[in-house]
């Protein structure tokens, strides 16, 4: 889908944007994780927003948005991180306990625009689970105690 319409204007507006849970909890895991999935559609279904490519990470979100030009990105991620708070909360009260009534997500997000590179980061997104995967495994380090054995050699 290239251009949408609304009554008096015809409009590409693409972001990417990508948000995290508070203080970067791995919390966005199985159960939950398709839950949050079916709360995030639903709310942009809600309002005319279109989801090209989405992508749950341990640790954050990663969404490939066509927004209508009526609404500012402040607003849909306010409203999107806001709502879905709420929702999460209200489906799994527990977390209330664990994670402070009502605050899920961190304040702060990151977001691009996106021009002619749609596929390219439509491809960041699908592949960003297993370079996260594979970030882990190269940091992996393994000490070796200095004073020991093995550090005389």
């Amino acid at each position: 889908m290239s251009e949408l319409s609304l009554t008096h204007c015809r409009y590409e507006c693409k972001y990417h944007v990508v948000f995290a849970p508070k203080f970067r909890r791995q919390i966005i895991y199985g159960k939950i994780k398709s839950e949050i999935g079916k709360i995030l559609r639903k709310l942009c279904e809600y309002k005319g927003i279109e989801i090209l490519e989405a992508n749950a990470c341990s640790d954050h979100i990663h969404m490939l948005l066509i927004i209508p030009p009526k609404y500012s990105i402040a607003q849909v991620m306010d409203y999107l991180k806001g709502k879905s708070s709420l929702a999460i909360f209200d489906k799994f009260a527990n977390l209330k306990y664990k994670y402070g009534n009502r605050h899920f997500w961190s304040q702060g997000y990151y977001v691009s625009t996106v021009g002619r590179n749609e596929k390219k980061i439509a491809e960041y997104i699908q592949n960003q689970l297993q370079e996260d995967q594979a970030a882990e495994q190269l940091t992996i380090k393994e000490y070796v105690d200095p004073f020991g054995e093995e550090g005389k050699k």
